[in-house]
This record gives structure tokens, sequence and C-alpha cells, in this order.
């Protein structure tokens, strides 16, 4: 009997040992799976992050032209042209169209990488102090 008993602990002992395996090997799956999962979620909070932060250089680049246009009018009362800036990592342009008498329109477009913000001002008084109306972000001009 002592070989019969001696051959059940062995098959005993490579069940436990194959269970063992298996679970390890399911455990392993698991992790692996979880860790992938964690790692696309970075790299997608990356390149949100990425894109805001874009949007708000191109927002600010936008303004910028905007207050540009007005130092353009400010030192000249008739001044209606366009212009360009580089500034960081991105450019803007601005335009300044008279709409009669004192008003003005200035349209402003700020680029940052792939991100396009714009901003239109409206000017209805330039002489003695301008007055803007409205200073707004916009879809398209």
């Amino acid at each position: 009997m002592t070989l019969d008993t001696n051959a059940n602990n062995w098959y005993t002992v490579q069940k436990r040992g194959f269970m063992a395996l298996i679970s390890i090997l399911v455990v392993g799956a698991v992790g692996i799976a979880i860790a992938l999962a964690l790692l696309g979620l970075g790299l997608g909070s990356a390149r949100t992050s990425f894109a805001v932060e874009q949007s708000n250089q191109a927002k600010a680049l936008a303004n910028a032209c905007a207050e540009e246009g007005l130092q353009q009018i400010r030192d000249s009362i008739s001044f209606v042209g366009t212009g360009n800036l580089a500034l960081g990592q991105g450019a803007c342009s601005y335009a300044v169209t008279s709409q009669g008498e004192q008003n003005r329109t200035i349209t402003a477009l700020g680029a940052a990488g792939t991100i396009t913000r714009k901003v239109k001002v409206v000017i209805d008084a330039i002489s003695p102090m301008i007055q803007i109306v409205s200073w707004q972000e916009v879809d398209n001009f």
C-alpha cells in the first residue's frame, strides 16, 4: 500500500502545483490589465491637459491682439487695419474695422498649436476715451 499512497500523494502535489500556477497566471493577467487601463487613462488625461493648456494660451493670445488693436486706435484715432503678433509658443492676428464715426470693431484670432480662439471687441466711442461696448469670445467673425 505504500506504493499506492505515494502515487496518491504525488498526484495531490501535482494538482496543487497546477492550481497554484493557474492562480498566479490569472492574478498576473488581471494585474497587467489593470496596469494597462491605468496607463491608458493617464495618457488620455495628459492629452486633455495639453489641449486645455493650448486653449488657454490661444485665448490669451487673442486677447493680447485685441489689446494691441486698442493700442493702435489709442495711438491713432483714425487707425483701421490689421496686424500680427508672435508671443511665446503661439501667434495672433487682429483686424480693426470702422463701422462709421467713432464706432470700431476689433476681431482677433489667437492660435497655439492646433487650437484657435477668437475674440470680438465692439467700440462705440474713441474720444475722449475709448468706450468698449462688448468684449466677447466668438465662434466666428
